[in-house]
Order: structure tokens, then C-alpha cells, then sequence
């Protein structure tokens, strides 16, 4: 039995594993990240997929998915160069991890680690999310913030917006004009972060097909670090449409 909102200990995992290596490493992406120094917007530029284990049962009413398969996969991807990604390769190999709560959760021993090649980043491509992007704007200030949809008026502006911010920020450097165009029926979709805690906070984004314009050098990046805010958690996962 696993948690349905597991992403958030997958989280806590990958920190975990980058921290056996390199403990300031590690202190320095969970509290701070990536940007330019005094800025309240930085980047952990890493992503994460959802499990796949086949076609589990669900247990609606007490949040569970029922794990019938014996293997999963992930798939983990850093915004990093070549030396440092076959580094973090090898920190993965014969890792352990217990996935859960208190109550229910599941032990996994990594089996193998597979590099991954790059497609052929080009201008315009099709993307299909594969966990949610998440939009959100917060212009009072309150504690919650209001999450916006492809249905949205200001859904796109706002999302351009971060993409260009996080390239700029992490890179020093305009990325030029970005563009998102013929957005699939979406459908929303979300995940609770640190579940079962204080700051326990669902956070709701949207999975649809859409089609991005901009440099190579942008698709690289949300290749490699997600697309959407707060991928260190799990969101703005993207695949090949």
C-alpha cells in the first residue's frame, strides 16, 4: 500500500541521496537554490516523473494506491553537465529507500540506473505533462495562493513569465520570446506537500499537450528541470508529445 500523495517522500529521498555525497550540496538546494543573490525566487533545477508500476488499485477513501507489481520506474533528471549527471548516476546505483508514512509505504531497492539521451532540441516542439503544471499567483499576499488553469485569462502570461525567470536567473543571460500554443482539454490535477505535517499543502496545477517556441537552449532547460513551479516536488514532468 502507497500513499497516494508519495511524491513529496520521493523528494525527501532524492536530497537524501545527493546529501550522502555532498551534505553542503544538498543543504544548499533544499534551503536556497539556484539565482541571483537576494532574490526570493531560486531554483532547485531538478525533476522527477511519477512512479510507474503498472495499474495499481485504488483506495479512494483512504488516499492508497495497492501496488501489484514487484517494479517500478523513475525516471530523475538534473539541469546539470555531462560530469556531474554520470556523477549523480552513480550516487543512485544499490540505493534503498521506504516510500510512506507511518502507516503504509513501501521498501524499494534500486535495481539499475539508465542514462537517458537528450532529443534533438529544436524550436517548436510537442510536449505532453506528465505530472501537473502548476501556475499560481499570490498578489495579496495571503497564505495560500490562487492557482491558475489554461482556461485562465493570464494562465499563459504567467507561465511564460516563470520560464523566462528561471532561465535568467540561473543562467544570467535574456532567452528571447517564448511562446505556448494549442493547449489539449486539460485536466487538473495535484498532490499534497509534506503530508501529514504542519505546513501539510495541496498544491493543484493542470496535465495537458501543448506546443512551446522558443531557443533550444529553453526546451534544454525544462527538459531537464521541469516546467512548471516547484519541480524539485514532483511537478512540470514533460515527455514527447
Amino acid at each position: 500500500m502507497l500513499p497516494m500523495d508519495y511524491q513529496y517522500y520521493l523528494s525527501a529521498w532524492i536530497y537524501k541521496v545527493l546529501k550522502q555525497a555532498d551534505a553542503q550540496y544538498a543543504t544548499f538546494l533544499h534551503n536556497n537554490g539556484y539565482g541571483r543573490p537576494g532574490d526570493n525566487k531560486l531554483y532547485k533545477l531538478f525533476c522527477y516523473s511519477r512512479l510507474n508500476f503498472g495499474k495499481p488499485v485504488l483506495w479512494k477513501d483512504k488516499r492508497l494506491f495497492e501496488v501489484k507489481n514487484r517494479e517500478a520506474e523513475l525516471h530523475i533528471s538534473f539541469d546539470v553537465d555531462d560530469a556531474a549527471m554520470n556523477f549523480i548516476k552513480g550516487l543512485f546505483s544499490s540505493q534503498s529507500v521506504y516510500l510512506g508514512d507511518q502507516f503504509n509505504g513501501i521498501d524499494f531497492t534500486v535495481s539499475s540506473v539508465e542514462g537517458l539521451g537528450d532529443p534533438d532540441f529544436k524550436t517548436e516542439m510537442r510536449y505532453r505533462l506528465r505530472s501537473p503544471w502548476v501556475v499560481s499567483i499570490n498578489e495579496d499576499k495571503s497564505i495560500h495562493p490562487q492557482y491558475l488553469y489554461p482556461d485562465h485569462k493570464d494562465f499563459i502570461a504567467y507561465a511564460v513569465k516563470h520560464i523566462k525567470e528561471k532561465y535568467y536567473n540561473t543562467r544570467m543571460k535574456e532567452c528571447g520570446e517564448i511562446a505556448i500554443e494549442d493547449l489539449s482539454e486539460y485536466k487538473k490535477s495535484g498532490f499534497l506537500i509534506k503530508p501529514g505535517t504542519k505546513e501539510e499543502t495541496r498544491v493543484i496545477g493542470s496535465l495537458f499537450d501543448f506546443t512551446l517556441k522558443a531557443s533550444p537552449e529553453v526546451h534544454k532547460m525544462i527538459w531537464n528541470a521541469g516546467i512548471s513551479e516547484k519541480s524539485s516536488n514532483g511537478f512540470g514532468w514533460v515527455e514527447l508529445s
